[in-house]
């Protein structure tokens, strides 16, 4: 199929190779609301089932797909027969506007209430039982996220309540998420300890406006041969500033255990301020007016989805909101070289926050790979007990790891936007970039170049 098959696509491909039937919904499993109505796809034999993963508002990147390689595979007298290919579309959009959600590649709100402007913000506070504890732990260390922009001010060590004033040599240091070196950092020590605030001892840092998705960890390291004075977190009260920011903690699954330094817990404190106030006060009084308009939106792109099913035949629905994070789960739905060692990504669009290593098994990069029919056939009977990560490429080499599959590497499924001579796919082209490529490859059988020819 070589000779054909040159899948310059936009979003993942999955190709299935000898499977006999195409098993697409069943009792129970039709997604609800507007798109819900479309008949499920009979059962037929096919030797290959490849499934295009398209986000819904792709129209345009798949209507390139349609008059390039689809075109002629579907006027192919043998293969037309043979091949059948489907885009695979979330039946729900998300319906918290794009401004609204915490990122942009989930479906969260971003649940900001009564922010606290224009004032320094004690980031925990303690309740007046608390007693000082003098642990063991030397390093203790806590991980938190911006959802709103901020600053901090100054960083902060527990004192002990014993009467002999501050006698410690403690270091507390910012860092951001995965950087080996240090934003800012305060020392505390006998003869500079800071000014004392509530139940701490603060001193002023550098300050650096932290954006929005900043993914930072605290760090007190004692200096001393004994421990640091610190808590849990379950023991202390976070002030969020009204939704701007997260302390996160391993128990609730929402961190790695080795990006936590230390004992996970507080030995301090710091302080912030929010930043933008008037900007956030101003989107927060648009909101409503935000949800409205994109419902009504959403609405348009169901009617325009089901039009567009409708004059092609080619789409299938699966049950799930269709964002980036969601990606695994369509996969999951449908059914989908190698990349060995690949670090674990813990910021940006390919964050990973549930998978704990520091590296993934070996997985297919996400421009396309082929699995077989038993495969899919394995994937589709444990489907509900798979868990879904970052993404839909590292998910299946996770879920693959399980089973240890034979995997054959070829050089020609591209996973950089690039071109070469016979690729068979080739990521993060623009609808115009695909057209052009696909009429080089017509008029002179190479999609990179006619030179010579």
């Amino acid at each position: 199929m070589r000779n054909w098959l040159v899948l310059l696509c936009p979003c993942v491909v999955g190709v299935a190779l000898h499977l006999c039937w195409l098993l697409l919904g069943g009792p129970g499993r039709r997604p609800a609301g507007p798109l819900a109505s479309f008949p499920q796809w009979e059962l037929k034999h096919y030797d290959v089932v490849v499934g295009v993963l398209s986000a819904r508002h792709n129209h345009g990147l798949r209507n390139v797909i349609r008059n390039t390689w689809f075109k002629h595979l579907k006027q192919h007298p043998a293969l037309s027969t043979r091949v059948l290919v489907k885009f695979i579309i979330g039946a729900h959009g998300c319906d918290v506007p794009v401004e609204d959600r915490e990122d942009p590649y989930s479906c969260k709100l971003l649940n900001i209430t009564n922010p606290v402007l224009n004032q320094e913000i004690e980031a925990f506070i303690l309740p007046e039982d608390t007693s000082s504890v003098l642990s063991e732990d030397r390093i203790v260390s806590v991980n938190f996220r911006v959802l709103y922009p901020i600053v901090i001010t100054s960083l902060g060590v527990f004192y002990e309540s014993d009467g002999v004033g501050f006698q410690r040599n403690i270091t507390v240091k910012l860092y951001q998420a995965e950087q080996e070196e240090a934003l800012f950092s305060a020392r505390f020590s006998p003869p500079s300890c800071g000014v004392q605030v509530n139940r701490l001892w603060y001193k002023p840092v550098e300050q650096f406006i932290l954006p929005e998705s900043f993914e930072g960890t605290i760090v007190w390291e004692s200096q001393d041969l004994h421990g640091l004075v610190s808590r849990n977190l379950h023991k202390v009260i976070v002030n969020d500033g009204g939704g701007v920011l997260r302390v996160s903690m391993t128990g609730e699954g929402s961190w790695p255990h080795e990006f936590t330094e230390g004992v996970e817990g507080i030995a301090g404190g710091f302080i912030y301020t929010i930043q933008e106030g008037d900007a956030l006060l101003q989107s927060l009084h648009t909101r409503p007016e935000r949800f409205v308009n994109h419902l009504k939106n959403l609405e348009q792109e169901d009617a325009l989805l089901k039009e567009e099913s409708c004059a092609y035949d080619d789409i299938v629905f699966v049950d799930v909101v269709d964002t980036y994070r969601n990606v695994p789960a369509k996969l999951l739905n449908f059914y989908r070289c190698f990349r060995l060692n690949w670090a674990v990504d813990r910021t940006g669009k390919w964050q990973e926050l549930e998978y704990p290593s520091p590296a993934y098994p070996a997985f297919a990069c996400g421009s396309g790979y082929v699995i077989s029919k038993d495969i899919v056939q394995w994937l589709a009977s444990n489907a509900e007990r798979l868990k879904t990560y970052q993404g839909e490429d590292v998910s299946m080499g996770i879920w693959m790891a399980a089973i240890g599959p034979k995997r054959y590497q070829d050089s020609l499924w591209l996973c950089e936007k690039t071109c070469e001579p016979g690729m068979l796919s080739s990521p993060q082209y623009s609808p115009q970039e695909l057209s052009e490529l696909w009429r080089v490859k017509e008029l002179c059988g190479d999609p990179c170049s006619c030179e010579g020819r």
